[in-house]
C-alpha cells in the first residue's frame, strides 16, 4: 500500500486543511490507463466509489483503482519550493525483509 512521508503529510494537510475545506478532503491520485505511466493528482472534499483511502497523520490520499495498483510498492513524498510551488515525488518503498540495509559479511 501506497505509504507516505512527513513532508507529504504536512503538505497534503496544509493543501487540504484550508478554512473552506470540508472535514475529510484530501488529495486524490488517478490514472486513466494502465498502459499510461501519467498519474493525476486532484483535491476533493471526499473519496469517490471504489477509491482506496490512506490516512497517515492526518492527511487523506485517495486512490483510484489503477493508480493504487500502480502505487502499491511506493512512498509519496513531497517539496514546497521558494514560490510555494508543490512537486509530489514518489519513490519505491524500501524492500521487506532487508537488515539496516547490511549485506552478507
Amino acid at each position: 500500500m501506497l505509504t507516505l512521508t512527513e513532508n507529504a503529510t504536512l503538505v497534503i494537510k496544509s493543501i487540504t486543511g484550508v478554512e473552506s475545506a470540508p472535514d475529510g478532503a484530501g488529495v486524490r491520485i488517478s490514472q486513466e490507463s494502465p498502459a499510461s505511466p501519467a498519474l493525476a493528482i486532484t483535491t476533493t472534499e471526499a473519496p469517490l466509489p471504489g477509491d482506496q483511502v490512506v490516512e497517515e497523520g492526518g492527511a487523506r490520499v485517495f486512490l483510484e483503482e489503477l493508480a493504487a495498483k500502480t502505487l502499491d510498492d511506493k512512498v509519496l513524498d513531497a517539496n514546497v519550493d521558494e514560490s510555494g510551488g508543490v512537486e509530489f515525488l514518489l519513490v519505491p518503498q524500501p524492500a521487506a525483509g532487508r537488515e539496516n540495509g547490511s549485506g552478507p559479511a
